[in-house]
This record gives C-alpha cells, sequence and structure tokens, in this order.
C-alpha cells in the first residue's frame, strides 16, 4: 500500500469509487499547499492550524481552506496521524478515509515515504455554490515531485516521478466553516 493521495496513484491503479458523488480513486498522492515547499524528515510537533484566511463561508474561504486541506493531508502523510484531517472532514467522506487510512499504514515517520512527496497546490479552479444544495464544488491543480514509496521495511521501494493532477472538491458547511464533503484525484 501507498500513502496519501500520491500515495493512492502509485499503488493502486483499478481505484475504488465509493459511496458519495466525489470518492477519490486509489489513485493519487500526497499533498503539500503553496506554503509548504518540500518533505522534510523532521516530523511536525503539531498539525498546520487552519488559517484565518480559510474561516468562513466565503468562496475565498472555500480556496483558503482547500489549500489548508492539502496541507493536513501532508502532514497526515509525514507523521501517520490522520485525525486532524478527519476533524476537517464529513463523517461520510470516502476519499478522506481511504487518505487518512493509507497515510496511518505507509508514512514518512515510519520510513515508508521519502523524497518529494509533498503535494502541492498550483491553483484552486471553478468554485461554485451548488443549485440545489448549501456545498462548494471545484478543483485544485496539484503537482507532486518524486518519491519512494515501501509498504514494509522488507518490501521493494517503488519510485514514483513527478506529475501534476486534479482533485475534484466538494465542500459543506460546518459550524460557519467549510470542511471536506468529497474529494476525488484525476491523474492529469
Amino acid at each position: 500500500m501507498c500513502v496519501g493521495a500520491a500515495v493512492l496513484a502509485a499503488c493502486s491503479q483499478g481505484g475504488s469509487d465509493a459511496g458519495r458523488p466525489s470518492t477519490p480513486s486509489s489513485s493519487g498522492s500526497p499533498q503539500a499547499s503553496g506554503s509548504t515547499t518540500a518533505a522534510t524528515s523532521s516530523t511536525p510537533a503539531t498539525p498546520p492550524a487552519r488559517p484565518t484566511a480559510a474561516v468562513g463561508l466565503s468562496l475565498a474561504a472555500g480556496e483558503a481552506f482547500v489549500r489548508h486541506y492539502v496541507d493536513l493531508m501532508n502532514y497526515a502523510s509525514q507523521t501517520g496521524d490522520g485525525a486532524p484531517l478527519l476533524a476537517e472532514s464529513e463523517a461520510g467522506c470516502e476519499g478522506c478515509k481511504q487518505y487518512a487510512d493509507i497515510a496511518r499504514k505507509i508514512n514518512a515517520a515510519d520510513g515508508g515515504l521519502s523524497g518529494d512527496y509533498f503535494e502541492r497546490v498550483t491553483k484552486v479552479t471553478g468554485l461554485t455554490r451548488g443549485r440545489s444544495s448549501n456545498r462548494l464544488f471545484g478543483s485544485a491543480a496539484v503537482t507532486i515531485g518524486s518519491y519512494t514509496t515501501k509498504d514494509s521495511p522488507t518490501a521493494e521501494p517503488v519510485t514514483t516521478k513527478p506529475r501534476r493532477y486534479t482533485e475534484k472538491v466538494a465542500l459543506s458547511p460546518s459550524n460557519g466553516n467549510w470542511v471536506m464533503y468529497e474529494i476525488e484525484l484525476k491523474e492529469s
């Protein structure tokens, strides 16, 4: 198994679409939004806090939240701790659960990821409010560098080349802020 979006993409090419409108396939990559530049060997003590720009229910807050969510995905890939990611997700978000589960199993802290595995959001586009719902829908263009995964200490390492892909996102309101309703990774 791999980890994160990058890990999802590298590990499983078939993908399993589940339940919600935009369920991630099992292909993706760990992410780093604009604030994170490269994977490092030091493990952060705390998960990234929601930035002020991501507070509220405006379109701008939605864009900032998507970038913050990618930072949480990177944190999970680095540490194996998916709880902060899931705390910013709807309970029914299958893609969110998949990502957190994979990161728990394969992460940098346990030696399962190395290299430039952080995902970077280059652009958030098309955020629009749903016609019959109070959700936001859009996508994020994401890049990831070259990284290596190992699904166990004795496993053969698998190296993945740098690539770009799109994350389809759906956000829903919760307690006056956006949370991830569903996420789907699409290879570009």
